[in-house]
């Protein structure tokens, strides 16, 4: 049940008119609050708390309010039934959105021969749990790793191996195309070296920088040889993305589609922008205009073939449109990058418009902040180079097995990595995702405070009460005497689903994070001050508490699985 709504629309169609709720910080005032009387005592031509008065014998006729009473000048604060809060909560979640839609979610964004680096940590982590989010509101989502595959960046690769191994076949006149290539695959980790030698030789040769421009266009016009190497590398990288994937346990993507995919419907494209005269000659290169006259900040034109007739990264972007309307036909589009591709985005969207793809409103852009060292500045490994995806998990899963070894503990090597990954993950969620913040692998694997540690501590705890408890008691009664440390609990797993709705309405993965933390709080407060398993508890109240118990433990499990972490046996 989603308690909030139930209770606002339920006070709404009694009293005849809309009141906003507001929870209390301090529950002892009450379980929800409104200020309505003091908003409408002017137009009433009322006194607030004469007009609050009036109201609160309605109110008191709800068969869900055990009292409402007056405070202040005013304010109206409203207590539910213990054996309200006790039959809703034992109720499963079973949440479905109002308005269902088809979404395809670009979070990946991963690039061939080049490792995952921490500058991809947020987009999979967070793109994850809102895709994850979406399904559980009964979402259709189509997750897309858009990935970069066929422009500029595949030119410099080939350049180099080309400058390196003049002699492999793929350059000869002679090459045949169907000839076993495979021995010619490499290791990833020599893969992974090829483009940063290549960018970096680029910036002070300018005949090498030519070449890798022409083989760009090249192999984008079907060139069999340069063709053929792409296919030998190409699964050598796509196996390294996946395999970082898995370790952070992030959904497998629908489609693993790029530049190269895109690139295929040029035609169709190209034919719709002439047909609509949107393409005009630039320097050599062919540009749609974008800008408009009410325009007051820079909005450049986009770039559909350029100079040397390959087609560029903002082009490729136009055609996947053009995929996605062919084959999803969507009814919503969210981007998830790094807010430095605004302006690209704003460009696409007006694109789509003008062809007709999309109305600018059925696409979104989610523009992450960037992750900082402790000096503020993105953060890097010590030898200046953005950090790896997989350095980073395992520069966490150390910081993880020291503290463990501090505590004394002997965990399996899963448990540390389920331990790790929620470390990592849990941090990137915690955080407004539009922010920068600064990662500490140090504070964030502490078991206590906002950490993935305390979280997955705090479900391992219920499990073992459980456990211990056998999982079999069970108490059915509709009047159910609750301490407020039961009821606070109860109410807050009741506002699960109305939290992971407005986690997706407004793309705020923190809140779900920020959820799972207080939930957690008040879980181990119940643990301490109610006791369940001690033996001069009575058979009542044990049941009672265990039924919170399994309630407070699955709400959590399922939190926890939104976010995309693990629970592990112990800790």
């Amino acid at each position: 049940m989603n308690l909030y709504q139930y209770v606002s629309e339920s006070i709404n169609k009694k009293l005849g008119f809309t009141v906003n709720l507001e929870t209390p910080r301090n529950r002892e005032f009450g379980d929800f609050s409104t200020n309505a009387a003091m908003v409408m005592a002017k137009s009433a031509g009322k006194n607030p708390r004469a007009l609050a008065d009036e109201i609160l014998p309605k109110l008191r006729e709800l068969d869900f309010v055990a009292d409402a009473s007056v405070a202040g000048p005013g304010f109206i604060n409203i207590k539910l039934r213990d054996d309200f809060i006790w039959r809703a909560s034992a109720m499963p979640h079973d949440i479905k959105t109002d308005t269902l839609m088809i979404i395809d979610m670009d979070y990946g964004s991963y690039n061939v021969a080049k490792s995952l680096h921490i500058g991809h940590l947020r987009t999979s982590i967070v793109g994850d749990t809102l895709n994850r989010i979406a399904k559980y509101l009964g979402h259709h989502t189509i997750s897309y790793n858009h990935i970069g595959d066929w422009g500029r960046s595949m030119g410099l690769v080939i350049a180099w191996i080309k400058k390196n191994h003049p002699d492999w076949p793929f350059f000869q006149p002679d090459f045949d195309p169907d000839a076993d290539y495979s021995k010619y695959a490499m290791p990833v980790a020599e893969l992974d070296t090829y483009y940063p030698a290549a960018a970096a030789l680029a910036k002070t040769d300018d005949s090498f920088m030519e070449q890798a421009r022409q083989i760009t266009a090249e192999l984008q016009r079907g060139h069999p040889g340069y063709n053929a190497l792409y296919n030998v590398f190409f699964p050598v990288s796509m196996k390294s993305m996946m395999d970082t994937v898995s370790r952070l346990n992030i959904m497998p993507f629908d489609r693993n589609l790029g530049e190269r995919n895109a690139a295929k419907y040029v035609e169709p494209v190209e034919k719709l922008l002439r047909e609509k005269n949107l393409l005009v000659k630039s320097d050599g290169a062919e540009v749609i205009v974008v800008k408009k006259d009410t325009d007051t900040a820079p909005m450049p034109p986009v770039m559909f073939y350029n100079s040397h007739g390959a087609v560029p990264y903002d082009a490729t972007d136009i055609m996947a449109l053009y995929y996605r309307k062919i084959t999803d036909n969507p009814d919503k589009i969210i981007y998830l990058t790094d807010i430095r591709q605004k302006l690209h985005f704003e460009q696409l969207f007006r694109v789509a418009e003008l062809t007709g793809l999309f109305p600018a409103k059925d696409m979104e852009h989610i523009g992450y902040g960037t992750i900082n060292g402790s000096d503020g500045k993105p953060f890097k490994t010590r030898d200046g180079n953005a950090a790896g995806l997989n350095d980073i998990i395992e520069m966490i899963t150390d910081a993880v097995k020291q503290r463990v070894a501090a505590s004394g503990k002997n965990l399996s090597s899963e448990t540390i990595d389920a331990i790790a990954l929620a470390a990592l993950k849990f941090n990137d969620l915690i955080h407004d995702l539009r922010s920068d913040y600064i990662f500490d692998p140090e504070s964030v694997t502490s078991f206590e405070g906002r950490t993935g540690p305390y979280i997955l501590y705090t479900a391992v705890r219920l499990n073992s009460i459980l456990r211990k408890a056998d999982d079999a008691t069970s108490i059915s009664t509709d009047s159910a005497v609750l301490s407020d440390d039961e009821r606070n609990l109860l109410i807050a797993t009741l506002d699960f689903e109305r939290t992971a709705q407005s986690a997706f309405d407004n793309r705020a993965t923190d809140m779900i994070a920020n959820y799972a933390y207080d939930l957690c709080q008040l879980a181990n407060t119940f643990y301490h001050n109610c006791p369940i398993l001690r033996e001069d508890i009575d058979a009542t109240t044990r049941a009672q508490r265990l039924q919170i118990a399994r309630i407070a433990r699955d709400t959590l499990a399922q939190t926890i699985d939104l976010m995309g972490l693990i629970i592990p046996d112990e800790m």
